[in-house]
């Protein structure tokens, strides 16, 4: 190396901080995992998320303590101690020494990871440290009527977690993975601070042919409960379209079985109106005359779907029609 500076850069660029995490005693967890991100476990019970940046730094953050955070630099000093130069003397064989340390044991190659942006890593670190609400999340059963048995369901039970001041929490899913995600609770609405809009979805089967479109995660989950789930899968937009969400419906569109029908399932505002004149155009757009364009919206002005629902004579805890 010409100076310490580019030393350091290549430390950051050019290893492979999976491979440094596992010399550090992290194991791989490829079930979590994705083209993202990778999840690695220690047997102290710490677990990190490692990425690649849009810059080419390889970062990572942990799922216990997000300002536990940075460049391959940083997970060292944070574990192991030491100077800069300390540091600096323990990379370097990860630089391409005569005897690299191996990279961590997986079922298959490791995967060349998608660039994600340092506030998405941090996002996805924090929803990893949430827990799944087992059937049961107070504000959404007992304030918004939404069925226990409904949550249960394999459509939606991993759809929906649990952070620490008790908010539900709605995962949001680019081509790359998870970028952000929703947060509900009696009388605050909010979203994962640095993540990015995608779709909240329910889990997809093989047998799905009706795609239900909803502004929030709580009207797709209002639409569920009054009408069913089976052979349909639910998305939510929270709120108006960003510029990457067109590209993520139109693919969920085309996924969907031959003659099967988009249900435009929006609020009776202005906001639904613009929703729906955006997705008609969608429609158009994904080439699928088969599928049938349906306009299902509340009828009373200004309601949602969870209006509708709360309000329904049907209050026990069926999850509706199938």
């Amino acid at each position: 190396m010409s100076n310490r500076s580019d030393e350091i850069e290549a430390f950051k660029t050019e290893i492979d901080l999976r491979q440094v995490a596992s010399s550090l005693g992290y194991e791989l967890n490829e079930r979590r995992s994705s083209v993202g991100s990778v999840v690695m476990d220690h047997p102290n019970g710490d677990r990190i998320l490692v990425a690649v940046a849009a810059d080419g730094h390889w970062i990572y953050c942990s799922v216990r303590d997000h300002t536990d955070a940075g460049s391959v630099i940083d997970l060292w000093q944070r574990r192991q101690g030491g100077t800069l130069g300390d540091v600096r003397k323990c990379l370097r064989p990860f630089l391409g020494g005569s005897t690299p340390p191996p990279l961590p044991r997986a079922s298959k190659p490791l995967p060349k990871l998608a660039p994600v942006a340092r506030d998405v890593l941090v996002a996805r670190a924090q929803y990893e440290g949430m827990s799944p609400i087992d059937g049961y999340h107070a504000y959404l059963v007992e304030q918004r009527g939404i069925p226990r048995t409904l949550l249960s369901t394999q459509a939606f039970s991993s759809r929906v977690r649990n952070d620490r001041r008790n908010n539900a929490v709605f995962p949001h899913f680019n081509q790359e993975g998870l970028c952000g995600f929703e947060i509900k609770n009696d009388g605050f609405t909010g979203f994962a601070r640095g993540g990015t809009k995608g779709l909240w979805a329910s889990v997809p089967t093989p047998g799905d042919d009706t795609l239900v479109i909803a502004e929030t995660a709580i009207d797709a989950l209002s639409y569920a409960a009054l009408m069913g789930v089976h052979n349909r899968r639910f998305v939510s937009t929270a709120g108006q379209l960003n510029q990457d969400q067109p590209a993520l419906l139109l693919s969920a569109m085309r996924k969907l079985r031959p003659r099967g029908r988009i249900v435009m399932a929006f609020d009776r505002d202005e906001g639904g109106d613009n929703l729906t004149e955006q997705i008609e155009h969608l429609h158009d757009e994904a080439g699928r005359e088969d599928l049938e364009l349906v306009d299902d919206r509340p009828a009373a002005s200004g309601a949602d779907w969870n209006d509708v629902l709360r309000n329904s004579p049907r209050r026990d805890d069926r999850p509706g029609p199938s």
